[in-house]
């Protein structure tokens, strides 16, 4: 199977190396094909953004970089390496050790990721104690500075309070202290502002964004908004049906989208100069993960399908270095 890859970052020096990742889900009905051969290189320090449809396979690549699937009914393959582990060969011992101390991730809905029965500050202190075997004392200390990082307002009342006593921006900001708490070398953040109104979310993008470059961590972020690759993004890649399509420096591709998807993506955006214009939607509906097409996924909604894109895997061109798209239409 082809691998897209992102190779702006040479494998030696990259913070996170994956090579070929497929990802199965098994069961006695379907096999779901979910992850398609992805490749890519992130730096440290750098934000890479995955962008797509739901069901894509975005949130499924975020997971199978820390193996938080399902073992028993989840295939993955391929190589995923993190600040030089090799993370699919990691004992159970070590996989506890890595997640939260090398990586990180904050979850799309912190409602049903904070647990309800403790404090905040307890969940923020349980963890630094876990990977730091510091005291409760020094612990709680940490976690009070945590919620000043990301801002949180009356912050050392705010550790005392339960998650169901906090608004969805301060729940998010709390997760996203968790995440810090022992200061990970990569962020995973699975459309951290999906569940937020506007005005929130601008702010914890504009938070998180601050704090990578204040702890020069690398960001993997899943969203399928284009308002927030804009305002976060370093380099951005388009998924689809589990597979990179394009991707490349975000001014370029939003500048230039060469996938037909991408550009489907673009025109189907709301933005202030479409007040009384209808949205060019894409037409038709995600494929089946169990059934694939063969050939381009895309070409059963794509306007200049032809038969050569439903043959074979269309190969990935790059008109210039750093900007890559899946299409027979592109010249190399």
């Amino acid at each position: 199977m082809e691998a897209v890859t992102l190779d702006r970052a040479a494998a030696t020096d990259a913070l996170v190396s994956v090579r070929d990742l497929t990802v199965r889900f098994v069961s006695k009905e379907a096999t779901v094909h979910a992850v398609n051969g992805v490749s890519f290189d992130l730096a440290a320090g750098e934000v890479l953004v995955i962008l797509g449809e739901s069901g894509s396979g975005k949130s499924v690549s975020l997971r199978a970089l820390m193996r938080l699937l399902p073992a028993r009914k989840t295939v993955i393959e391929g190589d995923i390496r993190v600040a030089g582990q090799d993370v699919l060969a990691m004992a159970p011992r070590a996989l506890e050790d890595f997640r939260g101390g090398v990586v990180s991730m904050i979850f799309q809905e912190p409602m049903t990721a904070l647990d309800p029965v403790f404090t905040i500050g307890t969940q923020i202190a349980e963890t630094i104690i876990r990977h730091e075997g510091i005291s409760r004392a020094e612990a709680d200390r940490r976690a009070l500075e945590l919620l000043e990082l990301v801002q949180v307002p009356s912050a050392k009342r705010r550790l005392g309070n339960y998650p169901h006593e906090l608004s969805g921006g301060l729940r998010q900001r709390a997760m996203i202290a968790i995440a810090l708490a022992c200061r990970p070398k990569l962020l995973l953040a699975d459309e951290p502002t999906t569940a937020l109104d506007a005005t929130v979310q601008i702010q914890i993008l504009l938070l998180l964004r601050k704090l990578q470059q204040e702890l020069g961590m690398g960001v993997i972020f899943v969203t399928h908004d284009l308002g927030v690759a804009g305002e976060i993004a370093d380099r951005v890649a388009v998924m689809y049906a589990g597979r990179f399509v394009e991707s490349g420096m975000v001014e370029e591709v939003m500048k230039r989208p060469l996938h037909p998807y991408t550009q489907g993506l673009m025109g189907s955006t709301v933005h202030a100069g479409l007040r009384g214009v209808r949205l060019a939607a894409i037409p038709g509906a995600p494929p089946d993960l169990a059934r694939l097409p063969p050939g381009c996924a895309f070409a059963p909604r794509c306007a200049y399908a032809e038969e050569a894109c439903r043959a074979a895997v269309p190969a990935e061109k790059r008109p210039v270095p750093e900007h890559m798209a899946r299409c027979i239409r592109i010249a190399a």
